[in-house]
């Protein structure tokens, strides 16, 4: 039973990075440092100290790939030329750590992605910053989730080569 209703107004900051690799270069470095999550072994785990130990090794720098969609491909016939890939990329293990007190969290769990050329033809990375996204929930126990991913997401900016934004740092 929902015991409460409200309107939350937040703020919200994309980040968005240059990197030094083209474009298809760049997504499969990408996808290579996010890898694609192992639904049917996650499934199969028996306990949840399981779950976490497959996290570790699903997920070398934290996240995961949940979801991908190649924008690029679902545009062809369009005017619109830009190559993009859709992300979205987690981990559920770090995610429960927030959700345990509110389960609303989700709407901003698994984080969205996206990798794109840009008008110059230059490769971009654009994310929602975490903290921000988390901090709404008014719990600073999710808020320090949050922070925790802005330290994570700095360092998979810094493994695509990218310059990391001061805002990921504290």
């Amino acid at each position: 039973m929902i015991t409460r209703t409200g309107i939350v107004d937040h703020t919200a900051r994309r980040l968005v990075v240059a990197l030094p690799a083209p474009y298809e270069a760049a997504r499969e470095h990408y996808e290579a440092l996010v890898p694609e999550i192992d639904l049917d072994r996650f499934h199969g785990m028996t306990s949840w100290q399981a779950t976490l130990e497959l996290a570790e090794t699903n997920a070398p720098h934290a996240f995961m790939r949940y979801y991908r969609s190649d924008i690029t491909a679902v545009m062809t016939g369009s005017v619109s030329d830009w190559r993009a890939t859709q992300y979205l990329m987690g981990n559920h293990t770090i995610a429960e750590r927030m959700y345990r007190y509110d389960p609303s969290v989700m709407l901003h769990a698994p984080l969205r992605a996206l990798l794109y050329n840009d008008s110059d033809g230059d490769t971009k990375f654009a994310i929602d910053q975490p903290s921000l996204l988390f901090a709404s929930y008014g719990d600073p126990r999710i808020t320090g989730v949050g922070r925790e991913l802005d330290a994570h997401l700095a360092e998979l900016v810094r493994l695509l080569g990218g310059e990391v934004p001061p805002q990921l740092t504290p």
